[in-house]
């Protein structure tokens, strides 16, 4: 059984919150895309995990987690992650964790050339929001074949890997220097980098596409974890406000490492509102006062889970979320954070935008965005306390109006729903 869990909007969506849940009876959970500039945040009996790089079913004793090659990983930033969960008590094993050789690595210039080129922008006004943590140069320097896979830090010692160590350093140090007016670095540091990554992770570096495979066929479980949401996804999201690789579902087993094998669920996680994390469209922000959004972001501790920036929010957005969801062709959907909406006397949905005299129910991504603004529907909040429901017979009368608002806005039924941050506060909907 292959399930795939992936973002309908712009990332932040829960998603950490639903595979958590899902590998209490899954086998292997495996990421297949992206870096450590998002985030996802599960919270234990053991206290509050952020995990950037790792998967959330790290957090299961009982289930092994892939990176996939579609990845860039930071090495650096991978060991600290490990060294904190292992702090809390989480044992992490090469059984345990298991890299892809084909996943490509994000050396120490991509986060320098990241930070320079947005400080860059930043003065004339054009920054993108980036993370700054070398995620678009290490899938640049990937589609350039100038950076190195995981499985090259078992053959150092050869001459293909050190002869292509130092052409990509001539051409870096060439960009740094011309661009950004940077001091070249040396072969022999980078080497010496190179050899204390080999050292750590060799153990964890291994063929993980014939693992999958081979758990696929013994009837195992396994879930492929999404980083982000449809909107930053390099093709189908607000480009050029995207990330630099695909968030779409259909991409899953690609950068897993099992192209020829087919999705048998896939779970579409939204939240019950809107939230973004960096620069970009985002017309839901335009539909409440300032005060609103911040009582609102403070109710859900709407803050970045890689980088701490308070995340911008709006309304539930109906308009963005029916093309998430048909980008992600999911079959079925979670719906989390309904609880931060329970103090509202009133919740405002986006039914539609607003372009001058036309109204959009369509989202279209290469639209110009910012000339529009949203058009809300108002419905009755419940004004108490759901964080102890756990059937959807025990939600009040005007959440479950809200819930069956939403799907009826969507066109698609609604089976998950959180209503708190505890691995035990959900709830299932009877379909």
């Amino acid at each position: 059984m292959l399930t795939a869990v992936t973002g309908i909007n712009w990332g932040d969506e829960g998603k950490g919150r639903v595979i958590d849940l899902l590998a209490e009876q899954a086998d292997v959970v495996a990421r297949y895309q992206g870096g450590n500039n998002a985030g996802h945040t599960v919270v234990t009996d053991q206290g509050k995990f952020v995990l950037n790089l790792l998967p959330s079913g790290i957090l299961h004793s009982n289930v092994v987690c892939i990176l996939g090659g579609g990845m860039v990983i930071d090495l650096e930033h991978l060991a600290g992650e490990i060294q904190q969960i292992r702090e809390k008590g989480i044992t992490v094993t090469p059984e345990h964790l298991k890299l892809s050789r084909l996943a490509t690595i994000s050396m120490p210039w991509h986060r320098i050339q990241d930070e320079l080129e947005e400080d860059r922008l930043a003065k004339t006004g054009s920054a993108f929001g980036s993370t700054r943590r070398g995620i678009a140069y290490a899938y640049s320097d990937k589609y350039r074949k100038k950076t190195l896979r995981l499985g090259d830090l078992l053959h150092l010692d050869e001459e293909p890997v050190r002869s292509r160590l130092k052409t990509m350093l001539d051409a870096k140090n060439l960009e740094l220097a011309g661009c950004y007016h940077q001091e070249p670095m040396s072969y022999p540091a980078l080497l010496a980098w190179c050899e204390k990554q080999a050292e750590l992770f060799a153990p964890y570096i291994c063929d993980t596409g014939s693992y999958l495979s081979q758990a696929l066929l013994e009837g195992k479980k396994v879930v492929l974890e999404a980083q982000l949401g449809a909107m930053r996804d390099i093709d189908y999201g607000i480009f050029p406000y995207t990330s630099s690789s695909s968030t779409i579902a259909a991409y899953g087993p690609i950068g897993a490492g099992i192209p020829g094998t087919s999705l048998d669920h896939i779970v579409g996680v939204l939240k019950a509102y809107s939230t973004c994390v960096g620069a970009g469209p985002f017309v839901a922000e335009k539909g409440m006062s300032e005060s609103w959004r911040e009582e609102l972001r403070q109710a859900g501790g709407e803050y970045g889970a890689a980088t701490g920036r308070p995340r911008r929010v709006g309304p539930f957005d109906a308009v963005a979320s029916r093309y998430g969801l048909k980008c992600q062709n999911a079959d079925q959907i979670a719906l989390t954070k309904l609880d931060v909406l329970s103090s509202l006397k009133e919740i405002p949905l986006i039914i539609a935008y607003q372009k001058g005299a036309e109204k959009i129910t369509e989202f279209d991504p290469t639209e110009d965005m910012d000339n529009c603004i949203p058009v809300i529907e108002m419905v009755p909040g419940w004004q108490e306390d759901i964080s102890g429901c756990r059937t959807y017979e025990e939600l009040p009368k005007n959440a479950k109006n809200y819930i069956e608002t939403l799907e009826r806005l969507l066109n698609h039924k609604i089976q998950m729903i959180s209503v708190g941050a505890r691995r035990d506060q959900y709830l299932m909907k009877e379909i």
